[in-house]
């Protein structure tokens, strides 16, 4: 008799991750901050309870800025959150587009 036994699937880690549409607003405001000297390299991190995505001026130092999704916080202040420097939090809502607003607003003072 042959019988074959099934391979059981380990299920992936549960873990947050940025949607198609909200990477397409996060890159096109990066691009901008790139193209006006501002910002130079990012990463992205994808956690069990947050995905972030880091905003540098050089490679070697401590990010910038970071723009958080926090599915959790949905119901409350919202899931995005764009993080300063020295960890304060600049910007905090349910609409990405108006939470990067925060960061726009430099790019406007920065072309002046």
């Amino acid at each position: 008799m042959n019988s074959i036994t099934p391979i059981p699937l380990r299920a992936a880690p549960d873990r947050v991750a940025y949607h198609r549409t909200e990477l397409a607003l996060i890159l096109s405001l990066y691009g901008r901050m790139v193209a006006a000297g501002e910002w130079r390299d990012y990463g992205i991190s994808s956690l069990k309870d947050v995905a972030v995505f880091s905003v540098f001026r050089r490679t070697a130092e401590n990010p910038l800025y970071r723009i958080e999704k926090r599915p959790k916080l949905r119901t409350r202040q919202g899931q995005y959150a764009v993080i300063g420097t020295e960890g304060q939090v600049l910007k905090r809502g349910h609409d990405l587009k108006a939470v990067l607003r925060v960061l726009e607003r430099k790019l406007i003072r920065a072309v002046d």
